[in-house]
């Protein structure tokens, strides 16, 4: 029998706490780093898991599906995105069902421990709750506890619980389910239950002597050594990850390929200058995309993080250069993690877990390298812009409308509406200095458990995705539900805008800052893309908060202002025997009378990067200067000297 909405999600968890004698705070704080509470409607995750409590189905593992392993590759794009070498991979093999290791089946297992068919606990959340507290349950005999003890002491019980083959990630995911434990947590799920964790701030596991076995199998007898050599070559080929979070080095394959050619990144020596941070989805499984990058003729990032535990694993050394975001200016100064999950599925599988072991890592990173926490910086890969006109159309969307980008802020300690939000004696200030109302900006930040927009294609063709939460707003031409959406000449440049899940061209996202062009009743109108584009942003639940920080504007004598998807050096900065590289606009304009915000400004630069031997590249460092706007959905690049900034 199905989950009732009058029984509810809490009482559920409630339910099969006390069939099970698993403490309630215990099995409410495992689900939610599995899967944030959430249903998915019965899909599965990457790894075949199932509902709140993830319960794995091997068969479904081994047979998961349509994967989109050419994900980089795909509809033409150039994930390496430098016109001087124009890049082209074709898909890979996808792996045999022999090369996988399956996970093991804690789903059937349930079904064996409850007598609850497996087609129940795939779908009913009820079920699938119950099952999970029966596993727990069995894990806590099995390491010589009982069941009934306070939650204290479940440790070894919660470690187990993932059903991990590394003992260090078993140990961090119970680490991690003990910190949500004493922090609480809440949240309205997938399909509309709202969940409480009341938090337990005093809490500590028991036996910590304990823990180092946690979630230790016979394939694990020498997981110490491996660990200690991992340590022992940090900083030099080891994985250079935060404290308490499990990473392991893969290194990603850097081979000639003959004539010419190599792969699948760039060496760089010395320190590398790094702006951002690009946050994408590998539309495949953690071990499909660690396979991908160990093969020289495909393409290769940062690092990789697994859903169901948080694990990550590092495959190029934060100096060296990826192919990842479609635009060799941004490769050259980023820094690429792809997570496991699917864009088109919900967010479904965005776990808790790789949330917060992301987070870490960015945070971890942004510190080495001096990266800013916030959207201008922190950039999604449906966020980087197209390098020139060709390649706009093709640059990739992930990781979508359902990655949660305000929890995933707070997670990095810079929550968007207290970093966005301006206080209004700020702005009564401002005002009186300058003697004119300030040039405003908003923030997009509607509140992702209860806001549920309309898209399609979640399940191929033009059919309706099922309501989830999401971090986007529509944009429409004019304040009205039934107005057509804003036309974005460079993704549709002979159609319309859709309502597609893969269609970013008529949507803002959480944490985009732009320039506010009006508001009329519950409408908020921005500049986006050289219009006037509204979005439904009504007093009681707004999708956008007032915000702070400069704008830009075509100065004066100019009817519009040309847009970059990179800054290029002016062509004395070129040395003698490297190409130039002429400054290609794309094919928008700013006009007069628009403002844009604007993100950073940096001098015109260019990675000559062509050869297999690092020593021979050239990085050629120009003296104008460019702004990087929030244009659209994507970021552009203006000449400072074509625009005026102002204050917001």
């Amino acid at each position: 029998m199905r989950e009732r909405p009058h029984q509810g999600r809490q009482a559920a968890f409630a339910r099969a706490a006390r069939t099970y004698g698993v403490p309630e705070s215990l099995l409410l704080a495992v689900s939610y780093l599995q899967s944030r509470w959430d249903a998915h409607g019965g899909r599965p995750s990457v790894s075949g898991g199932y509902g709140p409590m993830h319960l794995v189905d091997a068969r479904t593992a081994a047979s998961p599906g349509r994967h989109r392993d050419d994900h980089h590759g795909a509809a033409g794009a150039d994930p390496r995105g430098d016109e001087t070498r124009p890049l082209r991979v074709a898909a890979p093999r996808p792996a045999a069902r022999g090369d996988r290791v399956p996970p093991p089946d804690t789903l059937h297992r349930a079904a064996s421990l409850t007598g609850i068919s497996p087609a129940r606990l795939r779908l009913d959340p009820a079920a699938n709750i119950t099952g999970g507290a029966a596993l727990l349950a069995h894990h806590q005999r099995s390491g010589g506890g009982r069941p009934g003890a306070g939650p204290a002491h479940w440790y070894d019980a919660v470690a187990r619980y993932p059903a991990t083959r590394d003992a260090r990630a078993a140990a961090v995911f119970a680490d991690e389910v003990y910190a949500t434990l004493r922090t609480g947590a809440a949240r309205v799920t997938d399909d509309g239950e709202r969940v409480v964790l009341r938090p337990d701030p005093a809490l500590t596991p028991a036996a910590p002597a304990g823990r180092a076995e946690a979630g230790r199998t016979d394939r694990d007898a020498r997981a110490p050594r491996r660990l200690a050599l991992r340590q022992e070559t940090r900083g030099r080929t080891g994985p250079d990850c935060p404290r308490g979070v499990s990473c392991e080095w893969i290194p990603a394959a850097y081979r000639k390929l003959g004539e010419g050619r190599y792969g699948n990144h760039d060496r760089y020596e010395g320190r590398r200058e790094i702006d951002y941070i690009v946050i994408h989805d590998g539309e495949t499984s953690y071990d499909a995309m660690t396979r991908l990058a160990a093969n020289p003729a495909y393409l290769s990032w940062h690092f990789t993080l697994r859903s169901s535990d948080g694990h990550i694993a590092q495959h190029l050394r934060g100096q060296d250069v990826g192919w990842h975001a479609g635009n060799w200016y941004v490769n050259s100064r980023s820094i690429g993690l792809e997570h496991e999950g699917y864009l088109a599925r919900g967010g479904a599988w965005y776990t808790e877990a790789m949330y917060r072991a992301s987070a870490r890592l960015v945070r971890h990173l942004a510190r080495r390298y001096g990266v800013p926490l916030d959207r201008a910086h922190i950039l999604g890969h449906d966020n980087v812009p197209g390098a020139t006109p060709a390649t706009v159309r093709g640059m990739h969307e992930d990781p979508g409308p359902y990655w949660d980008w305000e929890h995933y802020f707070e997670l990095l300690g810079r929550p968007l509406d207290r970093a966005a939000r301006a206080p209004r004696p700020a702005l009564a200030a401002l005002t009186a200095l300058s003697g004119r109302r300030p040039a405003r900006s908003v923030t997009i930040l509607p509140r992702y458990a209860v806001h549920r927009p309309h898209f399609t294609g979640c399940g191929g063709g033009s059919r309706p995705c099922p309501p989830a939460g999401a971090s986007s707003v529509w944009l429409r031409t004019a304040p009205a539900d039934d107005a057509p959406l804003v036309r974005d000449v460079g993704k549709h440049p002979t159609g319309g805008s859709s309502h597609s899940v893969y269609d970013h061209a008529a949507r803002a996202s959480t944490g985009q800052r732009y320039a506010l062009a009006e508001r009329r009743g519950d409408w908020t109108a921005i500049w986006y893309l050289g219009q006037k584009a509204w979005f439904h942003d009504p007093a009681g639940a707004r999708t956008s908060v007032r915000a702070r920080g400069p704008v830009v504007t075509p100065r004066p004598g100019l009817a519009s202002v040309r847009l970059y998807g990179r800054p290029y050096p002016e062509a004395s900065a070129y040395p003698r025997g490297v190409k130039r590289q002429r400054p290609v606009p794309l094919q928008y304009r700013l006009p007069a009378g628009q403002r844009y915000s604007l993100g950073l400004t940096r001098r015109g630069s260019h990675l000559h990067a062509v050869t297999f031997d690092p020593s021979k590249h050239r990085l050629i460092r120009g003296a104008t200067r460019y702004h990087q706007i929030q244009f659209g959905h994507r970021v552009m690049f203006v000449r400072a000297e074509d625009v005026v900034r102002l204050r917001s």
